[in-house]
């Protein structure tokens, strides 16, 4: 059987950010698992092919001498740092010098966040920060609200990426706004991947049906029954979805069409 040249994951429909190309539009996050051994599992078992770890978790063991790090394949993951935790453009910014001074990644995802109740994004705070990273040679990946104005003009500061949230961040909400991220989508020329608020599968392909570039999530997963299971399971709904939204679904009807044609051909 010849290979589907459009199907998710060929040469044919690689994410690109920046200078990298993916084959895997699931990224994963590296928090709040019971141990480092079942984050190893699930990031295995996600497909992902880039795993986000704040900076600030770096140095920390589950026991003396065992680092986060120990547990990432460096060979076949590509660390994205992110600056979790930071709440202005100045504490942001030093983050991500940080992570790069470490030798983890000239990309980085950046979070300043406004408020420590619902962790929404500080518009102001977060364009200040990119466009300061943007102009340090950073491939700056920016979290922020599903408002379509400071989306355009984060993509307008240089954002290698943007990345509208679909529900607060832990939340598992779903998609709350679609019709905020199609608009964001309508203008934007860099990729769009929806980050947070995702809590299982059907989800995820939610999101990739409206035509997002990628998914990031990581509470749905960690927090899961079974992380190892659940992360398989969004594997194969980012594909689902993105193979869905290329196929084209058809128009919603108020009523019904027999699916039997009346004559034989």
């Amino acid at each position: 059987m010849a290979e589907d040249k459009s199907a998710p994951g060929t040469a044919h429909d690689l994410l690109r950010i920046g200078q990298r190309t993916f084959r895997s539009r699931l990224f994963v996050g590296t928090g709040k698992y019971l141990s480092l051994e079942i984050m190893k599992q699930a990031l295995d078992a996600s497909g992902a092919q880039v795993v986000t770890v704040a900076v600030r978790r770096m140095a920390l063991a589950d026991r003396p001498g065992e680092t986060l790090l120990d547990y990432i394949d460096r060979s076949r993951y590509t660390i994205l740092p992110n600056t979790a935790g930071c709440y202005s453009a100045d504490e942001a910014v030093r983050t991500a010098r940080l992570g790069r001074e470490a030798g983890l990644s000239e990309m980085v995802k950046l979070e300043v966040l406004g408020d420590e109740r619902t962790l929404l994004p500080d518009p102001i705070e977060t364009l200040k920060a990119t466009e300061i990273l943007v102009k340090e040679g950073f491939s700056v990946l920016v979290y922020t609200s599903d408002d379509p104005i400071i989306a355009r003009k984060l993509e307008a500061a240089g954002a290698a990426s943007v990345m509208p949230a679909g529900a607060p961040i832990g939340s598992g909400q779903g998609i709350l706004n679609p019709n905020n991220i199609r608009i964001i989508m309508e203008s934007a020329k860099v990729p769009i991947i929806v980050d947070a608020g995702v809590g299982t599968a059907s989800d995820v392909v939610s999101a990739m049906e409206l035509g997002v570039d990628g998914v990031l999530l990581n509470t749905g997963v960690a927090h899961a029954k079974d992380p190892v299971a659940m992360a398989r399971a969004m594997k194969h709904a980012v594909e689902a979805g993105r193979l869905a939204w290329q196929a084209g679904r058809i128009p919603r009807k108020l009523y019904a069409k027999a699916s039997s044609p009346q004559k034989d051909f």
